[in-house]
């Protein structure tokens, strides 16, 4: 915020690796983004891998792998029609397996719970569960290195535009109660929507609340830090955070901090500030309460935050049916041994180098019994939404 040791021991990426330098001699066909799918075509855990691309008419391109749910690229035009990838992440499957040398969470569908719990502990009904803790003391994004995020999704593309992930998830898997079936659902419209859907269903009474991992930097530009990206967030509220980046319980109002996006302004006019919660994260890592979420319902037809770059003119605008909005700057990249990590295109990132906008339910939510709650029962089916809609200004 690793692969399994399984994998780690195992022939997937010391096979790929030896296919990168005694393969075919013909020209590899390349996405637009251009990413070779040769490089994520192996096999991890028994389950075969590969990168699954999906377009629309209008010039854009999103590459997925089945490893972890993960959008590799996503590729839209800017303001002269160039076509510009928006998201980071590596170009090769070894790496995104190597949790070792280059951990990530880069482009991934995040479960079974998405963001922190504190302790990685809470309660169903009288049964108190104990989760594996990856962060600390708390548990984050189901268990890191073995978390969904490093797991083979059963992967099926339906047409150019429809890529359909499924996942079954044991009973106590990191501590999690129940026996999951979880199936994301990425979708390229017409209008350069990219969709996601994430549905699920458990036999016995567990906590579900996953989200997309994609790091935004519309510039296109990875070297440099995203400060000049114009962000908005539709919300009023905002969940403080202690040091360990858990909730503190308090909801407090964004006015007159610098966790006033409701009119948009560049990352960079406040993410130096002074104030405390920008200084424990040393930048954005908050929850966002959001205004689209009323009486127990999200309005997903509403924008709840959106993205901009004045030098592509790119536009992103988020619509979920989510209560929250993790926003995250990047606050660990190009920190310590992540500064040295080559990812796509043969470049470094820098601290700050992107924006996650993350639906959710609260962090820790478990926990807070007055917040919405991520309880999922034998007869009911998760439904979360997102959606990112791009154009230009």
């Amino acid at each position: 915020m690793k692969t399994s040791k399984g994998f780690l021991l195992g022939i997937g990426v010391a096979a790929l690796m030896l296919s990168a330098c005694t393969g075919s001699q013909q020209t590899p066909q390349l996405t637009v983004s251009g990413l070779d799918p040769a490089k994520f075509d192996t096999v991890i855990n028994e389950k075969p891998v590969k990168l699954y691309t999906l377009t629309n008419a209008n010039g854009m391109e999103v590459c997925i792998t089945n490893y972890g749910g993960r959008v590799v690229s996503l590729v839209v035009p800017d303001k002269d029609g160039n076509p510009t990838d928006v998201v980071l992440g590596f170009d090769n499957i070894a790496q995104y397996a190597d949790t070792l040398n280059s951990p990530s969470d880069y482009g991934s569908s995040v479960g079974r719970y998405a963001n922190r719990i504190k302790n990685g502990q809470f309660k169903l009904g009288e049964t108190e569960y104990q989760l594996k803790k990856n962060d600390g003391p708390n548990c984050l994004h189901g268990g890191g290195n073995t978390g969904w995020m490093h797991q083979v999704y059963d992967a099926e593309q339906i047409g150019d535009s429809i890529l359909k992930l499924t996942i079954v998830a044991a009973d106590d898997e990191n501590g999690f109660p129940g026996k999951v079936m979880a199936v994301t659902t990425y979708k390229v419209t017409a209008d350069n929507i990219l969709d996601i859907t994430w549905e699920a269903e458990t036999d016995r009474p567990t906590i579900i609340n996953q989200t997309n991992h994609n790091y935004y930097n519309l510039s296109g530009d990875f070297t440099q830090a995203g400060y000049d990206q114009v962000l908005y967030v539709n919300a009023d509220n905002f969940t403080p955070s202690d040091k360990l980046y858990i909730p503190t319980g308090e909801i407090k109002p964004v006015e007159g901090t610098p966790m006033d996006f409701r009119t948009p302004h560049a990352i960079g006019d406040s993410i130096q500030s002074d104030f405390d919660q920008i200084q424990n994260a040393t930048g954005y890592d908050h929850n966002f309460c959001l205004n689209t979420y009323k009486d127990g319902k999200g309005d997903d037809t509403q924008v709840c935050a959106s993205l901009y770059s004045p030098k592509t003119g790119i536009f992103m605008e988020m619509f979920t049916n989510e209560p929250g909005v993790q926003v995250y700057s990047g606050n660990f990249q190009g920190v310590g041994a992540d500064a040295t990590i080559i990812r796509k295109h043969g470049i470094t990132y820098p601290k700050h180098v992107s924006v996650c906008l993350e639906s959710q339910k609260y962090p820790d939510s478990p926990n807070h019994p007055e917040w919405v709650q991520p309880t999922l029962n034998p007869d009911e089916k998760y439904y979360s939404h997102a959606a990112y809609k791009f154009s230009i200004k």
